[in-house]
């Protein structure tokens, strides 16, 4: 039986605009356990909710394993009140192993976003039409000599072909989740996830109408 855990962080100001074309936006961290996806997850919802003023919802669950087994983060960020705390229609899903592609890759809208790390994840159903592959777990290894970071490159990429908080929010939600001995690797991590997505040069033509 799957444990999940609710965490409901509500906003802190409304100074802020939005920083993406959707009220509502559904975005699923999927993984691994020990890959680091929940942490994610919460950095995103206190990005959105601390930094950039939304409403944000995080919910989370793991398989019968506590480390191995695919994990997921779920986290709606709105420009109003979240009335439902759980996904109805994932905008965003990121995917970091082939299992949990297996698992979660169904609850992705038909015109949302899959980003996927190449490094571990070859099956890609072929009806996903907006995909985004990057080696995210081999990049961490060459760029920064860390794997334990490849959870902040894959969420810098995915903050940057969404737009779904500020950088400067995601960057400040970073450096007051990580423990401190990794702040700086955490910090450039965040930075190498952006410049993948820049040097890409894809674009998510993306419409919460669709």
């Amino acid at each position: 039986m799957n444990i999940l855990k609710l965490l409901k962080i509500r906003k802190k100001s409304k100074e802020l605009a939005s920083t993406y074309v959707f009220s509502r936006l559904e975005v699923t961290l999927s993984g691994s356990g020990g890959q680091g996806m929940i942490l994610a997850g919460k950095i995103l919802a206190e990005a959105a909710a601390i930094f950039d003023g939304k409403e944000a919802v995080m919910t989370q669950s793991y398989g019968p394993e506590a480390r191995g087994g695919a994990s997921k983060a779920e986290i709606i960020i709105s420009d109003g009140k979240i009335d439902y705390p759980k996904s109805m229609r994932v905008n965003v899903l990121l995917v970091m192993t082939q299992e949990a592609m297996d698992k979660y890759g169904k609850l992705l809208d038909p015109n949302g976003l899959l980003v996927v790390d190449e490094t571990f994840v070859k099956d890609i159903p072929s009806n996903i039409k907006n995909v985004f592959k990057s080696p995210f777990s081999k990049m961490a290894m060459k760029i920064l000599d860390a794997t334990i970071v490849a959870n902040v490159i894959a969420l810098g990429a995915v903050v940057a072909l969404t737009k779904a908080v500020s950088r400067e929010s995601l960057i400040k939600s970073v450096l007051r989740r990580v423990p401190k001995k990794v702040v700086v690797l955490d910090r450039m991590a965040v930075d190498a996830g952006y410049k993948i997505v820049d040097d890409s040069g894809f674009k998510w033509s993306c419409n919460e109408n669709t």
